[in-house]
Formats: C-alpha cells, structure tokens, sequence
C-alpha cells in the first residue's frame, strides 16, 4: 500500500440529492483514495475542516462500470465513496454551506 498524506485521501466532496439529505443528520459524503482505510479518512477530515470531530465513518467500493463504443467494451474506473457521521457538538462543514 502506498504511502498516502491526509491531503491526498478526500478528492471531491459527492453532492447529490441523497447525500444532501444526509447533511441535517451531520452525515457528509466524500469521493476518497480507493486504497484509504477508515482510520485514514477519519484523520483527514479533522484536519481537513477545524472543528470537527468524526463520530464514525461508513465506506462504499463501487466497482467499475461496463461501456462499450461500439465493438469495443471497456471499464470505467473504480471508486470509494466515505459517508462521515459528526459528532453532535462538532462544527459543520463549509464546503457545504453555500449548496
């Protein structure tokens, strides 16, 4: 496994109507390094956004999907997905604040 800083663990934050749901539940979703662990997403985030303390941290593996173009088919590529839970007395994050 690759040495992996906690900058380079989250890439985007995921904004779709479910994951925008989940945000009065404090519940944030991220598009994380697939070779990231729970640990590793737990400390990037709070260091990441000041202020907030990670209550716990659930992740998706999504497989790559099939496309073809034509005769040919190939694979899209894979991802992992990380829905962090805040705790209650932990601050908000404000990537999401204006959405």
């Amino acid at each position: 496994m690759a040495d992996i800083k906690y900058y380079d663990v989250i890439l985007k934050p995921v904004v779709t109507e479910k994951s925008m749901a989940g945000m009065g539940e404090k519940k944030y979703t991220f598009l994380v390094h697939p070779e990231a662990n729970k640990s590793q997403i737990r400390e990037a985030v709070e260091k990441m956004f000041e202020g907030t303390k990670v209550e716990r941290v659930n992740t998706i593996n999504c497989p790559g999907k099939k496309k073809r173009r034509g005769m040919v088919v190939g694979k899209t590529a894979k991802t992992k997905k990380a829905i962090v839970t805040l705790t209650a007395e932990s601050k908000d994050i404000e990537i999401f604040a204006g959405l």
